[in-house]
């Protein structure tokens, strides 16, 4: 069992997201003063403080393997129908073209090409339900390399196994983005938290924003780490995002019950759309060294 380094929707429903940059960054400011959370960035908690570990390895995928992602740890979701965003892509499945796992590495690759009347993109969103990659709690930690290009949409993220608060569906079951990353804001990382009373619609999302010069060229663990009390974000380790349970309810924290990981990379929408497509830059590539999920004990 290896140490650890270092570190959209077919939700069952619909999921959308189309914020202004300038907007975005005042949610992060709202955001982190209605979490009351834990302080972000140098000023955050020494870790022997935590009230939590997370030594053990539950579920990994290294892709140290060629071919297909393996179908024993990913699903996919597939169609074209925008994905409450407006976005542009048909997401496929089991065609290499999008999705295969070549020189250790997972490539989720999305392509200018019509399979589809109605969609003039194609790439691939893989998901870890149902393939024992869903957990209550935890860490979860992925090594990426992410797309450039204007107009790509890439992003590492999460969804509740079960939709059984409220409305059935999104935001009121929550949504936990690892990172996401829109290609004409190059290398500005986002790391959110979506529920019923604290979303994108009603522009008071919790959210944070880092910028990682290299993001879209090196590799980059980004992280959360997913407790009763607080959901953190981090990048190589360095803090960047908390949010705290107010202990209101399931409104504002509906992060009680198994979720599982999504990889994806959107074309368009109404977020990663904003500034137009660029067509020349495709094909683009994420490229993800492993995907490993922690076990969270308590001290």
């Amino acid at each position: 069992m290896p140490t650890r380094v270092g570190g959209k929707i077919n939700l069952v429903g619909k999921r959308s997201r189309g914020l202004a940059t300038l907007a975005r960054a005042v949610v992060v400011f709202s955001s982190l003063l209605l979490s009351a959370a834990a302080p972000v960035g140098p000023a955050a908690p020494a870790k022997a403080k935590a009230r939590y570990t997370f030594a053990k390895l539950v579920w990994r995928d290294e892709f140290n393997y060629t071919g297909l992602p393996d179908s024993t740890k990913w699903g996919y979701d597939v169609g074209g129908s925008g994905w409450g965003n407006k976005e542009l892509q048909y997401y496929t499945k089991n065609r290499l073209e999008n999705a295969r796992v070549e020189g250790g590495n997972l490539v989720v690759e999305a392509h200018k090409e019509a399979l589809k009347p109605e969609n003039a993109y194609t790439s691939a969103r893989l998901l870890s339900r149902g393939k024992g990659g869903s957990q209550t709690y935890g860490r979860f930690e992925v090594r990426a390399r992410i797309p450039g290009g204007r107009g790509t949409w890439p992003a590492i993220w999460m969804l509740p196994d079960q939709n059984g608060y409220g409305n059935k569906s999104w935001p009121d079951n929550g949504e936990i983005d690892i990172m996401e990353h829109v290609g004409y804001d190059p290398n500005v990382i986002h790391a959110s938290t979506h529920c019923k009373s604290y979303y994108f619609r009603t522009n008071n999302q919790k959210t944070g924003v880092t910028v990682i010069p290299d993001a879209t060229t090196a590799f980059h663990v980004y992280a959360i780490e997913w407790t009763p009390e607080t959901i953190t974000a981090e990048i190589d380790g360095q803090l960047y995002f908390a949010a705290r349970n107010e202990g209101t309810g399931w409104q504002a924290w509906p992060w009680d019950k198994p979720f599982h990981v999504l990889l994806n990379v959107a074309v368009g929408g109404e977020w990663g759309g904003q500034k137009g497509i660029d067509e020349a830059a495709f094909p683009q590539q994420m490229l993800v060294d492993y995907v490993r999920i922690y076990e969270m004990k308590k001290r």
